[in-house]
């Protein structure tokens, strides 16, 4: 049984492309989402891309009683043989690919096959991790340590990958062609399906900043996002895939309401204010006398 799920996408040709070649499924009672990022040029990426999709929703349509990792192994392999296959029938869409994430929750568990530089971020009580690694030049030095996100992020070869999906025939095993990453998810957890357009220009911080205002609408949270990246200057096409857990909250990562109050506990037994004044002025009295009358 799938977790009930809460999802919304938005996606956006940004600010300086003419063609939107990314594209999303999603389909929150299977339990399945998707994001496609085209590569190849306006007609043949957004080709790439369209035809990934259909082949995706085909296999995993067919293939309902395997296990989920071969699942999603074989319809990325069948959107990879497909491309290629279109691209060999017209010159004029020779090279094309895509990169891609694709995603299944059920039974309390999220199996995640991905190939290139899209990403699945995991957030869950306030705190934003990102799942999946870039198969980038700049991605493997950022996740290595060696650059930050923001030199990254500037960082003139990050648009560049080197795996991809339709360039060349694969099969559905193959070494370092499709990553199979699984986790936990809980009821009170939420993912974020994107492409790089996004994250090219907004930062882990902003991203959690935005999700953190969820209250109950995901597609108001994706939204918000793709805006966030053409603000930052939208340079490329932008998507952005947001699903909830029935019991994620977006402010979960707060502790305590603003303008809460401590109570300071004092120790039992002591006396404080104008009593503990007179008390103790009185027993300094009595001391004084007891010892006067002795002396005398």
């Amino acid at each position: 049984m799938t977790t009930l799920l809460q999802a919304g996408a938005a996606t956006d040709t940004g600010l300086l492309r003419s063609h939107n070649e990314d594209r999303y499924w999603m389909d929150p009672d299977a339990g399945i989402f998707l994001v496609v990022d085209g590569m190849g040029g306006q007609a043949a990426g957004e080709l790439a891309a369209e035809t990934a999709l259909t082949a995706i929703r085909e296999c995993l349509a067919q293939r309902a009683g395997d296990t989920t990792e071969n699942r999603l192994r074989d319809a990325i392999a069948r959107a990879n043989n497909r491309i290629f296959a279109l691209g060999q029938e017209h010159p004029g869409f020779a090279g094309m690919g895509c990169v891609l994430t694709l995603a299944l929750v059920e039974d309390g568990r999220i199996t995640i096959g991905h190939v290139g530089d899209s990403r699945l971020y995991l957030i869950r009580k306030g705190a934003l991790r990102k799942l999946t690694n870039d198969h980038s030049p700049v991605g493997e030095s950022e996740d290595a340590g060696e650059l930050d996100e923001q030199d990254a992020m500037q960082h003139p070869r990050r648009n560049e990958v080197f795996r991809d999906v339709g360039s060349r025939v694969r099969s559905p095993n193959e070494d370092s062609f499709i990553d199979i990453l699984t986790c936990d998810f809980h009821d009170d957890a939420a993912i974020l399906l994107c492409s790089d357009g996004l994250t090219d220009l907004v930062t882990s911080q902003e991203i959690r900043r935005i999700v953190s205002r969820y209250d109950g609408d995901p597609t108001r949270i994706a939204g918000e996002l793709v805006e966030a990246a053409n603000i930052a200057g939208g340079s490329d096409n932008i998507t952005a895939l947001f699903v909830a857990g029935a019991h994620f909250r977006g402010g979960e990562g707060e502790t305590r309401p603003r303008f809460s109050t401590t109570r300071i506990r004092r120790p039992a037994g002591l006396f404080t204010g104008r009593i503990a004044f007179l008390v103790y002025g009185l027993l300094l009295a009595m001391l004084l006398w007891t010892v006067k009358g002795g002396l005398w």
